[in-house]
């Protein structure tokens, strides 16, 4: 029996100095054991941010007809919208930020991060669809909610609004935090941030400005007279590129084999030879046709639009006369090629002036869509090289910029149709290559800027007259979730999933 119990006891040791060893062979010292919420708030933050690089970068563009394809038909130019993807996934672990931090005011710095986070992402899945699972989402790992229920987009819009007020609220008595790549934890940004977002729900809740229940006019009253707001380009929500790994201009050349495919758009190239607007040499490269027929780079007629309506045949032919602009060299050139922007103040500003041409605040429109159109030029300006390969000797200086938005200062209308057409365009001309799907959400809300549209080529099916309205749910509702999602079909489109109805935010 001693002699057992001798073996036993060598045996454990044995096993307990093995495990030891095994823990220390197994543990990788350059790989943290604690999750720290600065871990979390990086990752989240650059998923709001990013965007996707070479053909996905542009695929949104094409929607918003600001450029033409040259590869193969595209769904996107031709207004065919297929499924949008819902999934809150991005976001599922955005709660342990505060769980993790180590003071108060920390807590309330991460947790101001979380319901931003949630604000922007339930945004973008309602304004795809309309309504989406929002007080049910992301309880699977809490409450065990794995077939949630989908909320009215009203009680969506609700719900964001809500949480980017508490947001700010948060913000304001947080303070400054690790982990974020954009703002060095600045919560005083990030305040300026939430609010500005705040006012761009809002003006895309324009349709329900009498709701008695959203107080539209009211909290953008609020906002703009009470709290901080986007007060220049140095505020702006975007990533600024450089060379790194993964941190390249998206459409920058290396490794894009899609650099010889878009084309600038008539939508684009048209609008600025009206205005005679030097933005179109930073935007475009001239036609090689003209500038072989004896143009001058500087010479607005030298720069061809193509009309992304025309059926891809007849693209494809004009291609071959080689009489047409392809993108300006900065956009896969440079390394670096110019920040991509979520949301800027040039867009706060012509959110700004369309609310006061609404008559929602005491605002004057025509100031702060001049303060857009100049945040528009000098964004331009401030990132591109002034050699004459990128502005082609037009170039965008101080004394340009103040002429330029002068004039259109002293063009603006007087009836209010006339200035939300002028104020969309601007805004859309603002946004060349930038702030992804906002120019199409402005779009089918306003009518504004005017594309056209062509039957022949369209494959809108249904509608083939008209821009769709909304994409369609995922499959993975349907396989998964399909009674929840029934249900809400049939609330807001009688059971029929198509991408020209109306969700309720454009009724």
């Amino acid at each position: 029996m001693k002699r057992l119990l001798t073996y036993i006891t060598l045996g454990t040791l044995v096993m307990s100095t093995s495990c030891s060893k095994f823990d220390e062979i197994n543990t990788n010292p350059e790989t943290p054991s604690v999750v720290k919420p600065s871990m979390l708030a990086t990752r989240i933050i650059l998923n709001l941010v990013r965007q996707p690089s070479t053909k996905g970068f542009m695929q949104p563009y094409m929607l918003t007809k600001e450029i033409a394809w040259t590869e193969l038909t595209e769904g996107y130019q031709y207004n065919s919208l297929g499924e949008w993807d819902i999934s809150m996934t991005s976001i599922n672990d955005a709660h342990f930020m505060g769980e993790f931090a180590t003071s108060e005011k920390l807590k309330n710095s991460y947790n101001g991060l979380m319901y931003f986070a949630r604000a922007m992402k339930f945004y973008e899945g309602t304004m795809s669809v309309g309504d989406i699972p929002y007080k049910d989402a992301l309880k699977g790992e809490t409450d065990k909610v794995y077939f949630p229920k989908y909320d009215t987009q009203k009680d969506v819009f609700l719900g964001i609004l809500n949480e980017l007020e508490l947001a700010d609220k948060l913000f304001s008595e947080g303070e400054k935090f690790d982990g974020d790549p954009l703002f060095a934890g600045d919560v005083t940004k990030w305040r300026k941030l939430v609010n500005s977002f705040a006012l761009n729900v809002l003006i895309q809740l324009s349709k329900k400005e009498s709701d008695a229940d959203l107080k539209i006019k009211d909290r953008f009253k609020s906002i703009l007279t009470s709290k901080p707001i986007f007060g220049s380009n140095a505020d702006n929500f975007q990533v600024v590129h450089e060379d790194k790994a993964s941190q390249t201009y998206p459409f920058y050349k290396i490794s894009n084999s899609f650099v010889i495919y878009p084309i600038v758009s008539t939508e684009v190239i048209d609008r600025l030879k009206q205005y005679q607007d030097r933005r179109l040499f930073y935007y475009a490269n001239p036609s090689a046709l003209q500038i072989t027929n004896g143009k001058q780079s500087n010479d607005f007629s030298a720069y061809i639009g193509t009309d992304p309506s025309l059926s891809f045949s007849e693209i494809a032919e004009l291609k071959k006369k080689n009489d047409y602009s392809k993108l300006n060299d900065r956009y896969t050139e440079l390394v670096s090629g110019e920040p991509t922007q979520q949301y800027s103040y040039a867009h706060l500003c012509f959110v700004i002036a369309e609310a006061a041409a609404r008559g929602w605040v005491a605002e004057s429109s025509v100031n702060w869509y001049k303060k857009g159109i100049e945040a528009a030029m000098k964004f331009i300006a401030d990132n591109t090289p002034n050699t004459a390969q990128y502005t082609h000797n037009m170039p965008l200086d101080a004394n340009y910029i103040n002429t330029a938005v002068a004039t259109y200062g002293s063009q603006f209308p007087v009836v209010f149709e006339a200035q939300l057409e002028a104020i969309m365009t601007q805004k859309y001309l603002a946004s060349y290559l930038q702030g992804r799907m906002t120019p199409y959400y402005d779009y089918r809300r306003t009518g504004y800027p005017k594309w056209k549209i062509n039957p022949t080529s369209s494959l809108n099916s249904v509608a083939p007259d008209k821009i769709p309205m909304r994409w369609r749910y995922p499959s993975l509702e349907y396989n998964y979730n399909s009674a929840n999602l029934d249900e809400a079909m049939q609330r807001q489109y009688k059971g029929n999933d198509e991408i020209n109805q109306l969700m309720w935010l454009l009724k």
